[in-house]
């Protein structure tokens, strides 16, 4: 990484949430008995949609998952992360999902919700992958209007990440941080910048990731994802393949740092979708995130307090 970033910009109203982990139902014991000194923590809004009776098109009391996220509500800021609303793609957005999730967030009153700038599924068919979108204007058309749809339903904004790819459209008129940056602009929504997926599509398609933070608008930034990743060896070369199941590495965290310069204290957390370590190793590594952010973890646990979070409702 050679380019030079620029200087530090003001940082948007996330800056004053602090650093959280993914919310995994493995740790929910951890979480629930001890209380860790963590900020906040980030749940798979599919996780808990549909649990219990539906009831005047919301959800009522009930379901296991539902209890769990309420009971670690009680104590923590939560954010909602979704994975199947396929933003990107041709057919009708699910107004029953858009129904569901709003449902949860009035429940949850999570301090923000965020999905993927990609599509899932064509017609009824879920691919259950994040299948990238072609970087053209006709789809920065296309997303804006979904978005915007999706925004009305919610009744706020929505926070879009960037996804790792491993292959590019032949139609591309533009790299991906202009794509994203552009589709920021034209919907009005923000952006989940997801560092590790920078760093494997870089390697990937052979960018420099300081180049990809510099193209972004800084004030639309709310949230960083940390996670890590496998390289595997392929013909022709070695890919970088995204599989959220190892610790954060080292370039990862470097682009980290840098994006502290560029964007300032913007919320971040780490993800671990697999091979899920015990919990006092993935602890260490949020100390390492705390130790990078300026707020070393506190050895007692989180005291019964209400934060500041810079005017998002809790």
């Amino acid at each position: 990484m050679t380019t030079a970033v620029t200087a530090r910009l003001p940082t948007p109203a996330s800056a004053g949430i602090g650093q959280g982990l993914g919310l995994r139902p493995e740790y929910y014991h951890e979480i629930l008995t001890t209380l860790p000194d963590i900020d906040w923590f980030e749940a798979i809004s599919e996780n808990y949609m549909g649990h219990g009776a539906r009831e005047s098109g919301g959800l009522s009391a009930g379901g296991k998952p539902l209890h769990h996220l309420e009971r670690v509500r009680e104590h923590y800021p939560i954010t909602l992360h979704g994975v199947s609303l396929s933003i990107g793609g041709s057919h009708p957005i699910d107004s029953r999902y858009l129904r569901e999730l709003r449902a949860l967030c009035e429940r949850i009153e999570p301090l923000w919700v965020s999905d993927h700038l990609c599509w899932t599924r064509t017609g009824a068919h879920q691919f259950h992958d994040l299948l990238p979108l072609p970087y053209t204007d006709a789809t920065i058309d296309h997303l804006a209007e979904r978005i915007d749809q999706v925004q009305n339903a919610l009744g706020r904004q929505l926070l879009l990440e960037n996804v790792s790819s491993y292959l590019t459209w032949r139609p591309d008129e533009m790299s991906e941080w202009e794509f994203l940056a552009e589709v920021s602009r034209r919907a009005d929504c923000l952006i989940l910048l997801d560092l590790n997926n920078v760093i494997v599509s870089s390697h990937n398609h052979g960018f420099d990731p300081l180049t990809y933070l510099d193209a972004m608008p800084a004030e639309r930034v709310w949230q960083h994802h940390l996670a890590g990743h496998i390289r595997q060896e392929v013909s022709g070369g070695e890919l970088c393949i995204d599989t959220h199941d190892q610790p954060v590495p080292d370039a990862v965290w470097s682009l980290y740092d840098a994006a502290r310069e560029r964007f300032g204290d913007v919320a971040t957390m780490i993800e671990r979708d697999d091979n899920f370590p015990p919990w006092s190793e993935l602890m260490q590594e949020y100390a390492e995130l705390r130790r990078r952010s300026g707020r070393p973890l506190a050895d007692a646990a989180r005291a019964n307090q209400t934060p500041d979070y810079g005017g998002l409702r809790a």
